[in-house]
């Protein structure tokens, strides 16, 4: 066995990782690493530079080394002020905390309390907690190697998150007071610096602050949240200054490696070193932060930033909104969010927060549940979307569909610089989503207006009850307020005037609500497959069946489609009108069969997305979709789904067997829909789009 090997053997089903550490450090513990052989077991020890003699390597202690070092080292603690396995009093009881650091005037009292015993942050925390209350240290630290916490102990009930720990010439006023700019956000990032996501913090949050606040946990967030993205809003300057200089000097960073990096994406530790000497004393101090004023000063500073965030992105909260968490619990709210940088590539951090939030008010008894990231990629890189064309989500959820549609027409990922007018013009006048979820739309109204022009077209409408659309948007002062230009612009391309039924759109992708039935019978008069084959009506008929109908209907011929859709509407002898209807209306595409664990934790039901293009035979009204009986069919199986049995996610590894982050510093989802810019193998999409142009087909003929 290897050195290499030993490291990760010891942590080998374990919860801990090695992601915090950079390989400078991690090789020098290699180094320091003896073994010994007994009964053919090999054993590894290092000999400890604060126990200075030799200790067993098992998974917490080889966390706590490599921690220790990093005190050492990067922190410039003496070696006399660490301390391992030191005694705490519990009255009659006895307990020992992992690391301790002594304060430097008083030589037995505790100033930092380090944790690395407890895997889980919870269980790590409840131990910090009591440590803390018992010897009175000020400054508490979590880490399992993978993800870090770092604690100021605002008094016995609440921890408050602080950026960093002290070093050994600073104190904790340094550390909350110091400058920070959208430069430090990036480089101190949780996400990518402690790989934490937006949920974990919300849970964190649930249970320190928010579950006994007396607020409604939604709204609240949805505020913090809000009024973050506007803070990193403001520094758009910054970041543009920030992306012209890391285009100048990237070349210089990578060249300087041994590594084969691709200019175009360079590895993230690169470009955090590029960013690191980016000059910033000119740029503008984040405001979203709690700096050790009292709570009311901060309320007042973060309730200002909030009225300013509305008034930027209009339709998203009443002028009177104010934040209902009080003082001291807003405090502890924003310490733990400042840290997060919310503006990045892609959506996917804001989208898990705000899925877990939206499942509390029972969306998932809906039968919608937000579309993880890597599957909206998959669909859109299939489906090709260009400028020009005209593209609507029924189902919009969080708009998923429609932000990723952007980002590839526009080349525009999800950032605070600002966006070119021409990309302005395409999103505001062709992309659009539809929900019935008074919420949701309201989280997709904000991540469009961000991600977007600073206007929308998601509309709160019910996708299936076209007929009563015209109610709201002649009588409803407040929706017409709220929604009136964007359903102007949906007006615009009705296929036939004054009705609701036909438009012209280009591209349609959603992920239905395919739980319970439709019973209404005026509604299900409305479609074809609310009746019989004999002309009968149905009692009842499956919501996403209705769907299927309906997302045909908001296509121009030679339109196309991606449609989420259980994966027995595939397969049910019951089900073979549908397929006749689609086939009668249609071209199939393809059909990709997403693996079981896809939609987890919300649900394990087998699901595929159906790629269709709308029949079409005359050139002069859109691209030819020529009718034929026979032809073929690009089918696909996921066998890879970027998920465990539990829903949570599964991210690439590196050699080290940490998880490995992307130019933007994010984890990368280990899958096979897509190949993830070149991170990961080509996957299924890829595939698709070698065989969509062999068959011609008009979306990606001449590409």
């Amino acid at each position: 066995m290897t050195q290499p090997d030993i490291i990760q053997t010891i942590l080998k089903d374990t919860n801990y990782h090695l992601d915090l550490f950079d390989e400078s450090e991690i090789q020098a513990l290699r180094e320091e690493i003896l073994t010994q052989t007994a009964k053919g077991k090999e054993t590894a020890f290092i000999c400890c530079p604060i126990r200075r003699k030799p200790i067993q390597l098992k998974p917490e202690e080889l966390i706590r080394q490599l921690y220790a070092a990093r005190l050492l080292n990067q922190y410039r603690y003496t070696r006399e002020r660490v301390r391992f396995e030191h005694l705490v009093n519990f009255g009659r009881e006895k307990k020992r905390a992992d690391i301790v650091i002594l304060d430097k005037d008083r030589e037995d009292t505790p100033y930092i309390i380090v944790e690395v015993k407890k895997p889980k942050l919870q269980d790590g925390k409840d131990q910090l907690r009591s440590y803390c209350n018992a010897t009175g240290a000020s400054i508490a630290v979590w880490t399992n190697g993978q993800q870090i916490s770092h604690y100021y102990r605002k008094d016995p009930n609440y921890f408050e998150e602080i950026t960093d720990i002290p070093n050994a010439n600073q104190d904790l006023t340094d550390i909350r007071n110091e400058r920070f700019t959208l430069k430090d956000l990036i480089l101190k990032d949780k996400l990518a610096a402690e790989r934490k996501s937006l949920k974990d913090i919300i849970l964190e949050l649930e249970d320190e602050v928010l579950a006994n606040a007396g607020v409604d946990v939604f709204e609240e967030v949805f505020k913090l949240i809000f009024t973050k993205l506007y803070d990193e809003f403001k520094s758009q300057s910054d970041k543009e200054f920030i992306n012209r200089l890391l285009r100048q000097s990237i070349n210089t960073a990578i060249q300087e490696t041994d590594q084969d990096y691709e200019v175009e994406h360079p590895d993230y530790e690169i470009l955090k070193r590029a960013v690191e000497v980016i000059p910033d004393d000119d740029f503008r101090v984040m405001e979203f932060r709690n700096t050790g004023q009292t709570p009311t000063e901060l309320k007042t500073k973060i309730q200002r930033l909030f009225d300013d965030a509305k008034n930027q992105w209009k339709g998203v909260f009443p002028e009177y909104a104010t934040f209902e968490l009080s003082d001291s619990h807003l405090s502890v709210c924003v310490a733990s969010l400042q840290d997060v940088k919310l503006f990045n590539s892609n959506l996917q951090i804001v989208d898990e927060a705000f899925e877990y939030l939206v499942s509390k008010s029972a969306k998932g008894e809906k039968g919608q549940y937000f579309t993880p990231r890597h599957v909206i990629d998959m669909c859109v890189k299939m489906l090709n979307p260009k400028r020009g064309e005209y593209m609507i989500d029924t189902a919009s959820g969080s708009c998923g569909f429609p932000v990723h549609t952007f980002f590839q027409v526009t080349g525009s990922p999800f950032t605070n610089a600002e966006m070119s007018v021409p990309d302005k013009q395409y999103v505001r006048d062709n992309i659009f989503g539809i929900d019935f979820d008074e919420k949701t739309v309201r989280v997709a109204r904000t991540l469009n207006l961000i991600a977007g022009d600073g206007e929308s077209n998601v509309l709160h409408l019910n996708t299936l009850d076209y007929e009563r659309w015209s109610d709201r948007a002649e009588r409803d002062r407040i929706w017409i307020m709220t929604y009136g230009r964007g359903f102007d612009r949906l007006k615009a391309l009705r296929a036939e005037k004054d009705q609701n039924r036909l438009f012209n759109f280009d591209i349609l992708m959603a992920n239905p609500p395919f739980a319970g039935d439709i019973k209404e019978r005026r509604i299900l008069h409305q479609y074809t497959l609310g009746f019989k084959g004999n002309g009968k009506p149905q009692s009842k008929v499956g919501r996403d069946i209705l769907f299927i109908e309906r997302n045909l209907d908001f296509l121009k011929p030679g339109g196309r489609m991606a449609i989420v859709l259980p994966q027995g509407r595939f397969n049910n002898a019951s089900d073979k009108y549908i397929r006749d209807f689609i086939a009668e209306h249609a071209r199939i595409l393809a059909v990709v069969e997403l693996d079981t664990n896809t939609f987890k934790p919300h649900t394990g039901t087998n699901t595929s997305v159906l790629f269709l293009q709308k029949w079409n035979d005359d050139p002069s009204e859109a691209p030819l979709c020529r009718r034929v009986e026979d032809y073929d069919i690009f089918f696909g199986v996921s066998e890879k789904s970027g998920k465990d049995n539990s829903g949570d996610y599964v991210f690439l590894e590196n050699s080290n067997g940490q998880h490995k982050l992307d130019e933007n510093g994010h984890l990368i989802v280990n899958h096979d829909l897509h190949n993830h810019n070149g991170e990961l193998p080509d996957g299924i999409a890829e595939e698709f789009i070698k065989w969509a142009k062999s068959e011609e087909l008009s979306f990606w003929d001449g590409e």
